[in-house]
Parts: C-alpha cells; structure tokens; sequence
C-alpha cells in the first residue's frame, strides 16, 4: 500500500512541470534578460505613477510600466494570435491598455489581462526585479 501511495504521489510531480507556465501556442519561449537604466531620458516616464516605455528584448520588444508602486513588463507580442506583421501591441492614448493593432483587441496594462473574455492568453509578463537605478526584466 505505501508502494501505491508513493508511485501516485510521483506520478502527481512528474506531471506538474514549466512547461505549463506560459503554454500559450502562439508565442515561441525565448530567453529574456535585459538591464534598463532609469537614468536614461528614454525611461523618464518610468518614473511617474502610470508611465510606460517601450524597451527592446523579448519577441516583439517589451513594455514596462510603472504603478507606483512597483513595475512590470510585458512582451509586445499580440498573446492571442499568430505572430504576423501587424503583431506588435502598442500602449493606447488612456495608458491603460496595450492594443493589438491587428484586430483591436486590448490588453491591461497593469496585469496583461484580456478585456475579452472570449480571449484565452494574456499578455506574455517576464519578472522584473530593482536594483537601485537598474531594472532586470528576465523570463
């Protein structure tokens, strides 16, 4: 009987791994690591409460915004199709979405959340650690 508790115990690990974390079929898993200095003028908006800036790495650049209270950053890649030429979200005139500008869909920009719930991925998010004056954005 602990034989048959340990082999299912096992077999409940075994079945759990990372590749469940982002199975999203339409994005590739790439390699993520990159330094983003908050002194540059091109990150002044990271600053305030609210502000984004765009930033190069991951599959269609990064997005990273700025709460208040903390930052997070996205992958620019449209989450819920295949990626094509017209892919590559954008932060809309509110500041609060990053919109597809293949077919509209929009995406919050302070989780990646879809505002379509008939949309089954989210905006790709890395881990975003501080560092003084440095953000390390890493998936």
């Amino acid at each position: 009987m602990k034989n048959i508790f340990i082999a299912i115990l096992f077999l409940a690990f075994a079945s759990c791994s990372d590749d469940n974390i982002d199975s999203n079929r339409f994005l590739p898993n790439v390699s993520v690591n990159e330094s983003i200095n908050l002194n540059l003028p091109q990150y002044a908006n990271l600053h305030i409460p609210g502000g984004f800036a765009y930033a190069e790495g991951g599959i269609r650049g990064l997005v990273i915004y700025y709460s208040g209270t903390g930052y997070v950053a996205f992958d620019r890649a449209c989450p819920h199709i295949e990626l094509q030429s017209c892919s590559t979200m954008d932060v809309d005139d509110s500041g609060l979405f990053m919109v597809c500008p293949c077919d509209g869909e929009r995406f919050q920009i302070i989780n990646g959340a879809p505002e379509n719930s008939n949309i089954r991925y989210a905006a790709r998010a890395y881990t975003v650690t501080v560092n003084g004056d440095i953000l390390i954005i890493r998936s």
